[in-house]
């Protein structure tokens, strides 16, 4: 029996929409007709390809506002954010790689070395097949839709299992695809939760992309590899910041609000963790908090999304307020009520075995931490299971990279924060329990491709030095080996001659 999907709006719990699940019985034929749509859509040019990308485009530069306004019933995200940080990073990759997928999926020319004198070497990419993608709900859009875009641009097919928690993204994207006409069973939609997205990682597809929790991610690793089917895994994060005394003060504290409560801190990439050098300590705090103040409800800071999410940042609250940690703005979780909007939590007097320091809080809370020297701002960073992306504050930039260099994170911005993920020409993935794999960039697209290395003889001689019969080679062989791995640029020409005695064996 089908299960009813009900769409809700998370700030005011007005029912949206509901329909019917996608029936598990129905993930059989969904790759059937995904197989089907993979051979014919791979046999099509690269151009045809992104004849249909320009006009995703196009249909989502002409309907912006029904889109955010879609995003935001589905999220409870405020307007600007829906545009900026959903629709408008895949208008960027969508306009990224209309112009850059020919040169990234060309055939790459590599160097033949002189040993194969005569050869040509280069690299060739294929499609995979069909991408099984299973994508979130904090930024259900733009989480869906990149992953969606580069799988089909380098001609694959896709099955794509939206977040049940905002299932109407779902329609949205079923309806785009309608729109620009693309080709029947290449982009199909599942509507359903848990036991759907394991029916649909226990079927047959040629690779896995899924963003989500580290639990449920180590999961489809599991399975994934016990059938060698390659997946890319984007994963959580408890991304720090480090703010030296050197620091731009004043755009690292409005840095470090922005970064810990953009999207009401449902962020992967989301600032979790704020460490200053102990000497500005007492003066970014007094900035922070009264910064903090200034911002609105539901006009700055949006609605949580998830149900679920509001209890786990309640326990990681109520586990530090409980340690002795000191709660500067917002309201104690006792006073939260039924409402989904949280109001901005900055927190001081903090230790390293609270859950605010150690698990993935996702929400708008901020610790704050005193470091002394930068040895321990470093370890502290590193200090935790997680490596999605960290953030330097410092005038000195031979301090910001020496820094850099030494956190063990998947990405990096100096003096801004998240902004590394909103440049389409950098690949993007954690280290760690953050995941395995990357996308965006070229990066993006070769991660829903087969690499094929090959080499090309013109087939003019009869055989090669070193086949068979291996009689009298042995000397001659190890005199080549010598002067070709020699720095003595004297043997160069030794080489060169020695070579062209035994091609003619």
């Amino acid at each position: 029996m089908k299960n009813v999907l009900i769409a809700k709006h998370p700030a005011t719990g007005e029912t949206i929409d509901q329909w019917l699940e996608t029936d598990i019985q129905q993930v059989p034929d969904m790759h059937e007709k995904a197989a089907a749509a993979f051979k014919f859509w791979s046999s099509r040019s690269l151009e045809t390809r992104l004849s249909f990308i320009t006009k995703m485009k196009h249909y989502l530069l002409e309907n912006m506002d029904e889109i955010v306004e879609e995003i935001c019933s589905a999220t409870g995200k405020v307007k600007t954010e829906a545009l900026t940080a959903d629709l408008m990073p895949v208008i960027d990759i969508l306009q990224h790689y209309e112009k850059r997928a020919p040169k990234i999926l060309k055939r790459k020319r590599v160097s033949t070395p002189l040993l194969f004198v005569g050869k040509s070497s280069y690299v060739d990419y294929f499609p995979l097949g069909t991408v099984l993608i299973i994508s979130p709900w904090n930024y259900p859009f733009q989480l869906s839709m990149t992953p969606v875009i580069s799988a089909l641009i380098a001609g694959n097919s896709v099955i794509l299992k939206p977040s049940e928690v905002t299932p109407t993204i779902g329609l949205l994207i079923e309806k785009i695809a309608r729109e620009i006409n693309l080709p029947k069973n290449l982009l199909q939609v599942a509507h359903g939760g848990k036991e759907l997205g394991q029916e649909l990682v226990s079927g047959t597809p040629d690779s896995i992309f899924f963003t989500g929790s580290v639990e449920t991610g180590r999961k489809i690793g599991i399975e994934a590899s016990k059938r060698f089917i390659p997946y890319t895994l984007e994963l959580g994060g408890k991304d720090p910041m480090i703010v030296f005394e050197d620091a731009p003060l004043k755009r690292a504290v409005h840095g470090a609000i922005w970064g810990s409560f953009t999207n009401a801190g449902q962020v992967c990439m989301s600032v979790e963790r704020v460490y200053v050098q102990s000497s500005v300590h007492g003066e970014f705090l007094d900035l922070l908090v009264e910064e903090t103040k200034k911002l609105k409800m539901g006009e700055d800071v949006g609605s949580l999304t998830f149900e679920n999410q509001k209890e786990i940042i309640k326990d990681h609250v109520l586990d530090a307020i409980e340690k002795g940690a000191l709660l500067l703005t917002g309201k104690h979780p006792d006073q939260w009520g039924e409402s989904m909007y949280i109001e901005p939590m900055i927190l001081t007097n903090i230790t390293e075995d609270m859950k605010i320091v150690r698990e993935e809080t996702f929400g708008p809370v901020m610790p704050v931490i005193a470091f002394t020297t930068e040895e321990e701002a470093i370890q502290k960073a590193n200090s935790t299971e997680f490596g999605l992306n960290a953030s330097v504050w410092t005038k000195d930039s031979g301090k910001a990279n020496r820094v850099t260099s030494k956190l063990v994170t998947g990405n990096a911005v100096i003096n801004d924060v998240l902004v590394s993920v909103a440049n389409p020409h950098l690949p993007f993935g954690g280290v760690k329990s953050s995941g395995t794999g990357r996308y965006h960039g070229d990066e993006g697209l070769y991660t829903f491709s087969r690499q094929m290395s090959v080499m090309k003889d013109p087939g003019l001689k009869q055989k090669e030095i070193n086949w068979y019969p291996y009689q009298n080679k042995y000397n001659k062989v190890r005199t080549l080996i010598q002067a070709y791995f020699s720095n003595n640029k004297q043997k160069a020409e030794l080489l060169r001659s020695f070579y062209r005695q035994l091609l003619k064996k």
